[in-house]
């Protein structure tokens, strides 16, 4: 009986070991963590892989090793300011490099190990590229450092990180502010010679933008990848740089900048239509306008650097600074011309008064001689009357000649003469003849001069710049 009990408890356990760990070896689940840190381990093990040296290159042989080639792509976050007067402009990107390194290879258990991820990128060998118009940079470490290397089971590396830079942006402002920019980004190898190192841009899209970019000032028209590689006294060394197209917007300095000026230039020729005894209203008036148009000028300057060529803006604010300084010198020759009519008035005045007096004196001589004159001439001229017409007889009415002497032709003659040589009738003399003072005749001649000057000064401005604008983007 107990051999029985034994037989079958023993047979049980047989059953039950011989249908479980069949069963637990098929439904067996492997940690491919676990799997990553031993292939970690294999691959980066100590005596196993070196990061000083750097991989061969594609194809590489043992004879003729060829350059290691680093393929890049940029993705452009943002782009914070465009500073013109540092002439600088800083950006945010995504950088990424991509080579292959055949020592890192590892097996990837029929596709369960896609890739690797490392933070230290210490552990492998890294192309010493830099970027060679940087002013400033810095990584991003919020809340983890962002940055990441993935090697890829053929050996393939990809290394990408998130930075910040300003980099150098030379400007030519000689169309400021209807210029458009070209700032680039620079990137080259600092050791590595293109016998050991090229770097490539990335096939299909190697410079990607985020969607609705908003730049103060300015908008990004297109971007161009090309190469730069550099040659000095210690070899030649790969480059690589994309070209930023900045137009900037014309908006904001129309608004700022060229409708303010043309304000302050039509309010200074409001003094050509004020009276030109109100003296304090006319200087303060020209005073004001200058000065405000100089602080103008100078807040413009001030957020530009100090360049040796004219700017556009400068001849704007230039022709407009000249044109209310005329309005301010226009009022002194009024008020000079003014001065200068009184004077001549009353010397008119003063003329007329002695001319008045000498008459008055002349007239009361002459009433003194002709009292005692009139009676001896009235008889001397009826007694000469009488004895002419007793002589010959004719009648009194008969005594005037009929023929012209050749005296009265020469007289004729010369009037004619003096009719047709007359100058004709001029629209401006005779409009401004009613203006009878110098003073007022100069207002009236700078409410029609300055405008007319001021809009053909708009013309040429707008069309040459634009023109030169136009030619330039073509």
């Amino acid at each position: 009986m107990v051999n029985e009990l034994v037989l079958t408890i023993f047979i049980a356990v047989f059953l039950h070991a011989a249908c479980y760990y069949p069963c637990s070896g098929s439904n067996a689940k492997i940690n491919f963590r676990e799997k990553e840190k031993e292939v970690l381990d294999q691959i980066l093990g100590p005596g196993r892989y070196d990061a000083r040296i750097r991989p061969s290159g594609v194809n590489g042989t043992v004879e003729g090793d060829g350059p290691t080639v680093v393929r890049i792509n940029i993705f452009l976050r943002s782009i914070s300011k465009i500073d013109d007067y540092k002439m600088e402009y800083s950006v945010q990107l995504t950088f990424r490099e991509q080579w292959m390194d055949e020592r890192l290879k590892f097996n990837d258990f029929h596709g369960k190990l896609k890739y690797l991820t490392l933070t230290e990128a210490n552990r492998v060998w890294m192309p010493d590229l830099f970027f060679s118009n940087e002013k400033e940079g810095h990584t991003h470490n919020i809340i983890m450092p962002n940055v990441y290397i993935r090697i890829f089971p053929y050996g393939s590396v990809l290394y990408s990180i998130r930075i910040s830079l300003t980099l150098s942006c030379p400007m030519n402002l000689k169309l400021y502010p209807l210029d458009r920019q070209i700032c680039s980004l620079r990137m080259a190898s600092y050791g590595w010679t293109t016998d050991d190192l090229v770097f490539l841009w990335k096939d299909g899209d190697p410079v990607q933008v985020v969607k609705n970019l908003h730049l103060p000032r300015f908008t990004l028209e297109k971007f161009l990848t090309d190469y730069c590689n550099s040659k000095t006294n210690t070899g030649e060394y790969s480059c690589l740089k994309v070209d930023l197209l900045f137009k900037r917007e014309f908006s904001y300095y129309l608004i700022q900048i060229y409708i303010p000026c043309c304000m302050l230039v039509i309010v200074s020729w409001v003094s050509f239509w004020l009276d030109q005894g109100a003296v304090p209203a006319r200087v303060s008036l020209g005073v004001t306008t200058l000065l405000t148009m100089a602080t103008q000028t100078s807040g413009i300057n001030a957020s530009l650097p100090p360049v040796s060529y004219t700017k556009a803006i400068d001849v704007w604010t230039g022709v407009c600074l000249t044109f209310v300084f005329g309005a301010l010198l226009e009022f002194a020759l009024v008020n000079y011309a003014s001065r200068s009519d009184m004077h001549r008035e009353n010397m008119k005045k003063q003329r007329r008064q002695v001319e008045l007096e000498h008459a008055q004196s002349l007239d009361g001589a002459s009433d003194m001689i002709d009292t005692d004159s009139n009676a001896t001439f009235a008889m001397v001229r009826n007694r000469s009357l009488h004895n002419h017409i007793d002589a010959n007889n004719p009648s009194p009415l008969l005594q005037k000649p009929l023929v012209r002497g050749p005296g009265d032709s020469m007289r004729l003659e010369k009037a004619h003469c003096e009719v047709h040589m007359q100058p004709r009738p001029n629209c401006c003399r005779s409009w401004l003849s009613k203006f009878p003072t110098r003073s007022k005749r100069i207002d009236v001649i700078s409410r029609i001069t300055f405008p007319l000057v001021f809009a053909l000064f708009n013309v040429i401005y707008w069309s040459t710049y634009l023109f030169r604008e136009e030619a330039e983007e073509s």
